[in-house]
């Protein structure tokens, strides 16, 4: 598989019956819910999973998602996602890249951007990544 970057963390997806939309193909807030899987699935290969973030009281939450749907995707299809961290200040903000390829006929799609900040669980207000979050997603940025 040809992807937009190197080295990506790549997840197997199968759009399901429940995925499907009234036009017959997946429905943009499934794309979504993949985007997310994707990246707490990244997250927890990097060690930072649900019970990390709780015992930090820190989180990634999303901020703003830019997505280009490119292709549709239709019930029964096997599908691979791809994200890569591009972006990050160190201290509040990190940009993951995604995208979405079709390995039947190796087609794309969806690209997406996701901006996260970096939050205090407990208050919600953005706070400084922990000494943990740049240990582990330090080593998976790329240059995009």
């Amino acid at each position: 598989m040809t992807w937009d970057l190197p080295t990506p963390f790549v997840i197997d997806l199968r759009v399901g019956a429940q995925d499907i939309d009234g036009l017959g193909h997946a429905n943009n807030a499934a794309y979504v819910t993949w985007l997310e899987r994707s990246a707490w699935r990244h997250s927890q290969r990097l060690g930072l999973d649900l019970a990390e973030y709780r015992r930090l009281d820190r989180a990634m939450a999303v901020v703003r998602h830019e997505i280009d749907y490119l292709a549709a995707g239709y019930e029964d299809d096997e599908l691979q996602l791809a994200t890569w961290i591009v972006e990050w200040d160190q201290r509040l903000r990190m940009t993951r890249h995604f995208q979405l390829k079709r390995p039947s006929d190796g087609l794309t799609l969806l690209r997406a951007r996701t901006t996260f900040a970096c939050i205090e669980l407990s208050t919600g207000r953005p706070r400084r990544m922990p000494g943990e979050f740049l240990e582990g997603y330090g080593p998976a940025v790329i240059q995009a």
